[in-house]
């Protein structure tokens, strides 16, 4: 009778401990399952997050800066100069103006004639080394952002500014560019000049139609966050 007592008794702990051993393991493979769960959806919003870093990254969009504003231009016939000066205004900036030694006149821009100067220029890039007044920008070194605009010649930048570019040191400084075209798109204009540059943090650019209103250019100042 004492060992069919036992035995019972011992059949019981042994069914116990089963089922204390099974539970346990069941809280294990939740509290598991639970980890991977959260770990995915971390992973997927890192994802999500890294992906726009990258994009920005990428397409290089300035998010705004503080610092004195400085906005060089070369303007062929005023389009240029226009925006130019409505950057200033809507930034708080100081100008600088690209000026040729030799200044373009309406028959050198005729682009039609095969035989003016920017057909020539065009078709010989060793001419294409225009001389300017100076290059050299009043306390340069104060400035922070540099906007630098020009009109498109033949989806370049009109080559004057290359002068100036290749004659400054960009370093320290965050550069963006801008241009004014009747049709022609900012194409690869900015990335060539900052190439020419080799120093610099360049962004990318924006193009405006010859006829762009303050209101349009003001906009851009502000999605950039330049605005004063």
């Amino acid at each position: 009778m004492k060992r069919r007592k036992m035995a019972a008794l011992l059949m019981a702990a042994i069914m116990t401990m089963g089922l204390v051993t099974g539970c346990g393991t069941g809280s294990t493979e939740s509290g598991t399952a639970n980890k991977e769960n959260s770990s995915s959806a971390n992973i997927s919003s890192e994802s999500k997050g890294t992906g726009s870093s990258t994009t920005a990254n990428e397409s290089k969009k300035t998010t705004g800066g503080s610092g004195k504003v400085l906005v060089v231009y070369y303007s062929a016939t005023g389009n240029t100069k226009a925006v130019a000066e409505s950057i200033a205004d809507a930034t708080g900036g100081d100008t600088f103006e690209i000026e040729p030694k030799e200044p373009y006149t309406n028959d050198d821009l005729n682009w039609t004639d095969d035989n003016s100067r920017v057909s020539k220029e065009h078709d010989d890039e060793s001419l294409r080394d225009v001389e300017l007044k100076t290059t050299t920008v009043k306390n340069w070194e104060s400035y922070d952002t540099v906007f630098i605009g020009y009109p498109i010649w033949w989806y370049v930048a009109a080559w004057p500014v290359n002068t100036f570019v290749k004659n400054n040191d960009f370093s320290g400084k965050t550069v963006i560019p801008f241009c004014t075209s009747a049709s022609s798109g900012i194409a690869d204009s900015g990335q060539l000049l900052a190439d020419m540059a080799g120093t610099g943090d360049w962004q990318d650019g924006e193009r405006f139609s010859s006829g762009a209103s303050e209101s349009e250019v003001a906009d851009w100042v502000k999605e950039l966050g330049y605005a004063k």
